[in-house]
Protein backbone atom coordinates (compact mmCIF):
# COMPACT_ATOMS: atom_id res chain seq x y z
CA UNK A 1 0.00 0.00 0.00
CA UNK A 2 2.22 2.84 1.21
CA UNK A 3 5.15 1.24 -0.63
CA UNK A 4 4.10 3.25 -3.69
CA UNK A 5 4.13 6.58 -1.87
CA UNK A 6 7.28 8.66 -1.58
CA UNK A 7 7.05 10.28 1.89
CA UNK A 8 8.66 13.44 0.49
CA UNK A 9 5.63 13.98 -1.74
CA UNK A 10 2.98 13.79 0.97
CA UNK A 11 1.14 17.11 1.12
CA UNK A 12 -0.57 18.56 4.17
CA UNK A 13 -4.17 17.32 4.30
CA UNK A 14 -6.82 19.71 3.01
CA UNK A 15 -9.98 20.35 5.10
CA UNK A 16 -12.31 17.80 3.43
CA UNK A 17 -9.58 15.16 3.54
CA UNK A 18 -9.16 15.73 7.26
CA UNK A 19 -12.91 15.78 7.92
CA UNK A 20 -13.63 12.52 6.11
CA UNK A 21 -10.37 10.75 6.97
CA UNK A 22 -9.17 10.21 3.38
CA UNK A 23 -5.70 8.69 3.14
CA UNK A 24 -3.46 8.61 0.09
CA UNK A 25 -1.75 5.22 -0.02
CA UNK A 26 -0.11 5.35 -3.46
CA UNK A 27 0.86 8.13 -5.89
CA UNK A 28 3.01 7.84 -8.97
CA UNK A 29 3.13 9.14 -12.53
CA UNK A 30 -0.42 8.77 -13.86
CA UNK A 31 -1.85 6.88 -10.89
CA UNK A 32 -3.10 7.43 -7.34
CA UNK A 33 -4.86 5.42 -4.64
CA UNK A 34 -7.05 6.97 -1.94
CA UNK A 35 -8.50 4.94 0.93
CA UNK A 36 -11.13 5.52 3.59
CA UNK A 37 -12.29 3.34 6.49
CA UNK A 38 -16.05 2.78 6.35
CA UNK A 39 -17.63 4.64 9.29
CA UNK A 40 -21.30 4.95 10.34
CA UNK A 41 -21.28 8.75 9.75
CA UNK A 42 -20.64 8.11 6.03
CA UNK A 43 -23.95 6.27 5.68
CA UNK A 44 -27.10 7.15 3.81
CA UNK A 45 -30.71 6.53 4.88
CA UNK A 46 -30.30 2.82 4.16
CA UNK A 47 -27.17 2.48 6.28
CA UNK A 48 -24.92 2.07 3.22
CA UNK A 49 -21.98 4.34 2.48
CA UNK A 50 -23.44 7.34 0.64
CA UNK A 51 -22.84 7.40 -3.12
CA UNK A 52 -21.43 10.91 -2.77
CA UNK A 53 -18.60 9.46 -0.70
CA UNK A 54 -17.89 6.99 -3.51
CA UNK A 55 -17.85 9.86 -6.02
CA UNK A 56 -15.58 11.93 -3.77
CA UNK A 57 -13.05 9.12 -3.47
CA UNK A 58 -13.03 8.47 -7.21
CA UNK A 59 -12.79 12.17 -8.05
CA UNK A 60 -9.90 12.57 -5.61
CA UNK A 61 -7.95 9.55 -6.88
CA UNK A 62 -8.40 10.54 -10.54
CA UNK A 63 -7.52 14.14 -9.74
CA UNK A 64 -4.28 13.21 -8.06
CA UNK A 65 -3.45 10.72 -10.83
CA UNK A 66 -3.01 13.55 -13.31
CA UNK A 67 -1.16 15.89 -10.94
CA UNK A 68 1.92 13.86 -10.02
CA UNK A 69 5.17 15.76 -10.62
CA UNK A 70 7.62 13.71 -8.56
CA UNK A 71 8.99 16.96 -7.13
CA UNK A 72 7.74 18.23 -3.74
CA UNK A 73 8.67 21.78 -4.78
CA UNK A 74 6.60 21.63 -7.99
CA UNK A 75 2.98 21.17 -6.98
CA UNK A 76 0.30 20.71 -9.66
CA UNK A 77 -3.45 21.17 -9.12
CA UNK A 78 -6.46 20.47 -11.33
CA UNK A 79 -10.19 21.14 -11.41
CA UNK A 80 -12.80 18.55 -12.32
CA UNK A 81 -14.66 19.46 -15.50
CA UNK A 82 -16.72 16.29 -15.81
CA UNK A 83 -17.27 13.26 -13.59
CA UNK A 84 -19.34 10.18 -14.41
CA UNK A 85 -19.81 7.49 -11.77
CA UNK A 86 -21.39 4.08 -12.30
CA UNK A 87 -22.45 2.34 -9.09
CA UNK A 88 -22.20 -1.43 -9.46
CA UNK A 89 -21.99 -3.07 -6.03
CA UNK A 90 -22.27 -2.81 -2.25
CA UNK A 91 -19.35 -2.85 0.15
CA UNK A 92 -18.82 -6.00 2.19
CA UNK A 93 -15.52 -5.00 3.77
CA UNK A 94 -14.40 -2.30 6.17
CA UNK A 95 -12.37 -0.01 3.90
CA UNK A 96 -13.00 1.77 0.58
CA UNK A 97 -10.16 1.87 -1.96
CA UNK A 98 -10.28 4.23 -4.95
CA UNK A 99 -7.70 3.82 -7.70
CA UNK A 100 -7.36 6.53 -10.32
CA UNK A 101 -5.43 6.27 -13.56
CA UNK A 102 -4.71 8.97 -16.11
CA UNK A 103 -5.73 7.78 -19.59
CA UNK A 104 -4.72 10.71 -21.80
CA UNK A 105 -4.83 14.42 -22.34
CA UNK A 106 -2.73 17.35 -23.29
CA UNK A 107 -1.26 20.58 -22.00
CA UNK A 108 -4.44 21.97 -20.38
CA UNK A 109 -6.73 18.99 -19.75
CA UNK A 110 -6.45 15.30 -19.00
CA UNK A 111 -8.69 12.27 -18.85
CA UNK A 112 -8.81 9.64 -16.13
CA UNK A 113 -10.66 6.54 -15.08
CA UNK A 114 -11.23 5.11 -11.65
CA UNK A 115 -12.28 1.98 -9.82
CA UNK A 116 -13.65 1.80 -6.29
CA UNK A 117 -13.43 -1.47 -4.39
CA UNK A 118 -13.60 -2.49 -0.78
CA UNK A 119 -10.81 -4.26 1.10
CA UNK A 120 -12.37 -7.62 0.19
CA UNK A 121 -12.06 -6.86 -3.53
CA UNK A 122 -15.73 -6.15 -4.21
CA UNK A 123 -16.14 -3.73 -7.12
CA UNK A 124 -18.37 -0.88 -5.93
CA UNK A 125 -18.15 1.76 -8.66
CA UNK A 126 -16.30 2.84 -11.77
CA UNK A 127 -15.77 6.38 -13.02
CA UNK A 128 -14.40 8.54 -15.79
CA UNK A 129 -13.44 12.17 -15.55
CA UNK A 130 -12.09 15.17 -17.41
CA UNK A 131 -9.80 17.53 -15.51
CA UNK A 132 -8.26 20.93 -16.24
CA UNK A 133 -4.85 21.83 -14.93
CA UNK A 134 -4.70 24.98 -12.79
CA UNK A 135 -1.89 27.42 -13.17
CA UNK A 136 0.16 27.56 -9.99
CA UNK A 137 1.57 31.06 -10.52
Amino acid sequence: MKDDLDPNLIEAPYPLQTHLGLEMTAWSDGAATIELPIQPFLGNRQGLTHGGIHATLLDTAMGYAGCYTGDPDRKQNALTLSLTVNYVGQAKGTRLIAEGRMTGGGHKTYFAEGRLTDDEGTLLATATGVFRYRSMG
